[in-house]
């Protein structure tokens, strides 16, 4: 038997996992070089032949769209957060929710801004919440830019305000489940409180001199008086 022969082949791949494959060795060269990144810059940090990559996608348009919506969907974020013991203090907790949240948000700006500043998309990545099979989250700006000619709210875009709604609601269901233990002390339910740290979550990290995890945390559970006094 030949040494060719003898060598044991690598299991096939089924074509999603071959797009999946793609998309993972695309992102970083995407934020790098945003819509003029090219499919054989692609092609050599996937280790492939340029052709599979037309196979798997079609054309470059159609792999920069799936690059967006792996950037913008948040199932890993939400598992990370669903699991997070509940055996922590409630603090730890949301530090680590918090995160988890910003880090998602980060990467997700960071494809969406190399796009955005390079030209943008110019096919429309799909709009979903949380995956139920090969779907996505939209973070909403990309999709929007797609639409704009058009002057008016479009199939897709209607597509990807539910797409968001989705994406928010299961960010919500998650946050709540953190909230949860401590359900009778608390002045508001745990589902109201997961909206609103979830908002300013998401504000937090704008701005000059953002707030870290930690501070947001303070001030969510302890507001904005030292030592958690009020105001007479």
């Amino acid at each position: 038997m030949s040494e060719a022969t003898s060598r044991r082949r690598a299991p096939a791949m089924s074509p999603e996992q071959r797009r999946e494959m793609i998309v993972r060795a695309a992102l970083p060269l995407v934020v790098e070089y945003g819509t003029s990144v090219t499919t054989a810059q692609v092609a050599r940090a996937a280790g492939i032949g340029e052709g599979t990559i037309f196979r798997a996608f079609g054309d470059k348009d159609a792999l920069l769209a799936a690059c967006m919506a792996e950037a913008a969907r948040p199932d890993d974020t939400l598992a990370h957060v669903a699991a997070i013991s509940l055996e922590l203090p409630l603090a730890e907790r949301l530090i680590e929710a918090s995160e988890a949240l910003r880090g998602y948000l980060s990467r997700m700006g960071a494809v969406a801004g190399a796009l955005a500043a390079s030209g943008g998309l110019r096919r429309e990545f799909p709009a979903a919440g949380p995956r139920k099979g090969p779907a996505s989250a939209s973070s909403g700006d990309t999709t929007e830019s797609a639409s704009a000619s058009s002057g008016g709210t479009t199939e897709s875009g209607k597509r990807a305000m539910n797409g968001r709604e989705a994406s928010m609601a299961a960010t919500r269901e998650v946050l709540a489940g953190l909230f949860e233990p401590e359900r009778d002390r608390l002045r508001l339910d745990p589902e109201r409180l997961a909206e609103a740290f979830q908002f300013m979550t998401m504000a937090s990290g704008r701005g000059v001199t953002p707030l870290t995890s930690a501070e947001l945390v303070e001030l969510f559970l302890h507001g904005a008086y030292a030592g958690g006094g009020r105001e007479n």
